[in-house]
């Protein structure tokens, strides 16, 4: 039987931004020493949340719990929420595919040319 604290142990090591390999005990021992004011001033541990935004909405409720300890948990089990990340990742690729091939594309020299011709 494992201890209650191993769990807690092990909990505090899962990376919440993925991108940059920040764990939940580091966001939040900068919780506690920093004491940030708003969520985005996470992002100053170790670059959380500025890489693809997934673990933004889990950064906002850690920081809203502060030191703390939730009324839930944070983070959904760890397979849970690196496969929700891929759903977001791929997600966010398709809307930029979207956006690139609709009228929305910054305009070429070819474009400029044309204009002047008429």
């Amino acid at each position: 039987m494992t201890h209650p604290r191993e769990n807690d142990r092990d909990d505090l090591d899962r990376e919440v931004c993925l991108c940059f390999h920040v764990t939940l005990r580091k966001l939040k021992q900068h919780l506690r020493v920093a004491k940030p004011q708003f969520a985005s001033q996470l992002s100053e541990c170790f670059g959380a949340g500025t890489g693809c935004g997934w673990c933004r909405p889990f950064l906002r409720k850690l920081h809203e719990a502060g030191s703390a300890p939730p009324a839930s948990p944070i983070l959904p089990d760890a397979a849970s929420y690196q496969s929700a990340r891929g759903e977001y990742l791929a997600r966010t690729a398709q809307n930029r595919v979207d956006a690139d091939s609709g009228s929305g594309r910054q305009p070429s020299a070819d474009d400029a040319d044309a204009g002047s011709a008429q």
